[in-house]
């Protein structure tokens, strides 16, 4: 074993004393970080080469700072994304959910269909859509001027700046130019209820923006509004996508009612096959 991973071997002790859900990967992933090698390069790295600065990285990981701010990137599915200070950190679960709309895309007959992401953060689904559907036209809103930020430089620094089109605003209220013609809406939206505050992580709570958190007592605040903004934005069939907490699944189908004019409200599993985002549709015209 060279120094390099010995040292990663007491960093990940001091990691996992620290609470760190996954301290061995978190202490790989800064030293491929600060040492400029991907996670399976660390033994090549040579004794002499080692950078001290690998323990300051150490200390702010165990200080509860996210991983993605320490190295400034998040990888979502195809994407490597920049993130920091003022911008939500994308989770692997809401991944699944954009599986979904891209296969959902794909099977809709339309040249060049339209798309809403409602919560921007750092572009990750409005980019991932735009990159796998490569003839979708996709809008973004983001009410948080930090966010906005990423969300655009991630935009930019992707390539996809010609279809991909970021809009600073609240979701509730975003897009009333877009009424009645979007094919597809897709939304992570605020869903933590504040009760919850105490048992929230602190590389959540700490440091994701509280508005792309909290969703009132409940949590559900805000997803009882997108019911109004799908049933607005969309056009007749289009469908629509709303992450939700885990033990939400059970509630939220009952906000898209079909006396609204929605069908097919069906739950659907993450990777831990939890309960974790609900799709539907708007009812054709001629039912």
């Amino acid at each position: 074993m060279n120094f390099l991973l010995d040292e990663v071997a007491r960093a990940t002790l001091r990691l996992a004393e620290a609470g760190i859900a996954s301290p061995r990967t978190d202490a790989e992933e800064l030293a491929a970080f600060v040492h400029g090698v991907r996670r399976g390069g660390l033994h090549s790295v040579a004794d002499s080469d080692f950078d001290a600065r690998y323990w300051e990285c150490v200390a702010r990981r165990e200080a509860r700072e996210p991983l993605q701010h320490i190295t400034g990137h998040a990888y979502f599915r195809y994407l490597e994304l920049r993130v920091g200070p003022g911008v939500f950190v994308p989770r692997p679960e809401t991944e699944i959910m954009v599986d979904w709309a891209i296969e959902t895309l794909r099977s809709m007959d339309v040249a060049d269909p339209l798309v809403v992401d409602l919560g921007a953060g750092s572009g990750a689904i409005a980019i991932s859509i735009a990159q796998e559907v490569p003839r979708s036209r996709v809008h973004t809103v983001e009410i948080e001027p930090e966010a906005l930020k990423w969300a655009e430089l991630n935009i930019r620094e992707t390539g996809h700046s010609d279809r991909v089109h970021a809009h600073a605003g609240d979701m509730r209220t975003a897009l009333p130019e877009l009424d009645g013609r979007v094919d597809l809406v897709i939304s992570n939206p605020p869903y933590v209820p504040t009760r919850d505050g105490e048992v929230i992580p602190p590389e959540v709570r700490d440091y994701d923006p509280s508005p792309s958190l909290w969703s009132g007592e409940d949590g559900l605040d805000m997803i009882r509004d997108l019911e109004k903004v799908g049933r607005r934005l969309l056009r007749p069939g289009g469908a629509m996508a709303v992450e939700h907490h885990d033990g939400q699944g059970i509630e939220i189908p009952w906000f898209f009612p079909e006396d609204r004019g929605w069908r097919d409200v069906l739950n659907r599993k993450d990777m831990a096959r939890r309960d974790r985002f609900v799709v539907m549709r708007r009812a054709d015209e001629d039912t």
